[in-house]
């Protein structure tokens, strides 16, 4: 009888049961992550933070002590170069279970269990940058409130500036309409006394005609007279 007894056999042997999460930890060593039942990523996660722990200590003993649980050399490799670099802060909780929807087939329950540091969605990276973006979102505030300032100051002399020009623009084109109505006038008025300059020449120049002739004759008169 189980007598409140936490230990899951999971329904196998205790030698396929071992052989088991050996492989699975192993896995889950090289691959980060890995989806499996609810039941065993459980299991798994009792036995692999303990061999993750020891992977801390780089050392001959530390090493023999994880490949006896592994039997996997690169997993062991791996543990003591990469992982125990990134979980040398961490003070345990180096897993994660992530539930998942029922297997189609028999309706378990499934879940993925990852290494919480090589997770960039919920990992601290993701965290920090949820912080500056908070902090950039406050910044950003005083950034448009500073930045409205000079915009709404600069609004009113942007539109001053264009009508005072169109106002200056606007007198030159009265002066220009004058300018082209003066010659028209002018133009009208000289025309007719060209007209009548033209028109009077040649009445002055008729009786000089007739007078030139007329003054020997004249003339003539006077001598015989005095003759």
């Amino acid at each position: 009888m189980r007598h409140g007894k936490k230990h899951n056999h999971l329904g196998r042997t205790t030698s396929h049961r071992k052989a088991m999460m050996g492989n699975m930890a192993a896995s889950l060593i090289l691959h980060k992550r890995i989806t499996t039942t609810l039941a065993k990523a459980k299991a798994l996660r009792v036995y692999v933070e303990p061999i993750l722990t020891k992977g801390k200590d780089d050392t001959t003993h530390s090493r023999r002590t994880v490949f006896s649980y592994l039997q996997d050399k690169d997993a062991v490799t791996i543990l003591f170069r990469e992982i125990a670099e990134k979980i040398a802060t961490r003070p345990g909780g180096y897993t994660r279970i992530i539930k998942l929807e029922n297997r189609l087939g028999d309706n378990a329950e499934m879940a993925i269990i990852e290494l919480v540091d090589y997770n960039t969605v919920y990992g601290t990276d993701a965290a920090q940058a949820a912080k500056k973006s908070t902090r950039r979102r406050g910044g950003a505030g005083k950034g448009k409130t500073t930045a409205e300032t000079p915009v709404a100051q600069a609004a009113p002399v942007a539109q001053v500036a264009p009508v005072e020009d169109i106002v200056v623009a606007e007198a030159p084109v009265e002066d220009i309409a004058v300018a082209e109505e003066l010659p028209v006038a002018e133009a009208e008025v000289e025309a007719p006394v060209a007209e009548t300059a033209v028109e009077e020449t040649p009445e002055a120049e008729a009786p000089a005609a007739e007078e030139t002739p007329g003054a020997p004759a004249a003339n003539e008169e006077n001598a015989e007279k005095g003759e």
